[in-house]
């Protein structure tokens, strides 16, 4: 009987990787995961916000906003829920794009990451205020301040978003497996929401407009993963990425790092 060789996932002594591992990914499964989280979220949030909570809410106007609430529960309710799954959605796109992008900086990749969870997790304190406001229809001023309150944190917590676009931005640009123009739509629309955010912390009654209109990094990025990233190779990746390091700008890099560490800048303290 012939010996069975095992696998390098198989060796003695090491755990086989699985699925839920998600630092195990490769590249196609990162991008399906993470282009497939992505267009769910667009629809999700945008029947979530602007299909079942904006429609109900009449600025100013707190009567008006609970009658109209209270007479159609059902659809509020589901848009709170549809907000509460683009959440876990945040994450599974977090863990996604750190796996796609853990080769270019590890770091960088790591602290991208976690820039999203706390995002996702500033968003679910936001929905619970709207969860408040559901409970205070027979007070309506109280529930309008609710619901004041989720729209102001959503939109100063999308400074955090705003920081993690432009720090995949750009991963995307340094990357060399990912057209350098998506990494620089993508910084312009984290830019977007950062403007967004310090509009609504410093200027009286700002209307958040910048993210709007600045989403087209986005878009674009849901699109590569969906049709480019599911066929890229952890070869073609590894490869791009060296052959960007090994770049005359590459180079740059490198000397200009190593003759950082010579002089003693930036160096960790002991």
């Amino acid at each position: 009987m012939s010996a069975v060789r095992p696998t390098t996932h198989e060796t003695v002594g090491e755990p086989r990787p699985t699925t839920l591992d998600f630092r195990t990914w490769p590249p196609r499964t990162a991008s399906l995961v993470a282009g497939i989280a992505l267009a769910l979220m667009a629809v999700l949030a945008g029947f979530g916000n602007f299909g079942a909570i904006v429609t109900l809410v009449t600025p100013h106007d707190a009567e008006q906003t609970a009658e109209a609430i209270a007479a159609s529960a059902p659809l509020f309710l589901t848009g709170v829920g549809s907000l509460y799954v683009v959440t876990i959605l945040d994450l599974l796109v977090a863990a996604a794009l750190y796996a796609l992008f853990r080769p270019v900086n590890p770091v960088l990749s790591a602290a991208t990451a976690w820039t999203r969870v706390i995002f996702a997790l500033v968003f679910m304190v936001a929905i619970g205020r709207l969860v408040s406001a559901f409970t205070l229809l027979d007070r309506p001023e109280e529930a309008l301040r609710e619901i004041e309150a989720f729209t102001a944190i959503w939109v100063t917590g999308l400074g955090l978003f705003g920081i993690h676009l432009v720090l995949v931005g750009y991963l995307a640009y340094r990357s060399g497996f990912m057209p350098r123009i998506f990494g620089i739509l993508l910084g312009i629309a984290g830019l977007g929401y950062l403007l967004d955010a310090a509009g609504t912390v410093f200027v009286a009654g700002f209307t958040a407009v910048f993210g709007q209109f600045l989403f087209v990094g986005e878009v674009a990025l849901i699109f590569w993963l969906l049709i480019r990233g599911r066929r890229l190779t952890p070869g073609e990746r590894q490869g791009t990425v060296e052959a960007d390091r090994m770049s005359p700008v590459g180079h740059a890099r490198a000397n200009a790092d190593a003759a950082s560490t010579r002089s003693g800048v930036g160096r960790r303290p002991v």
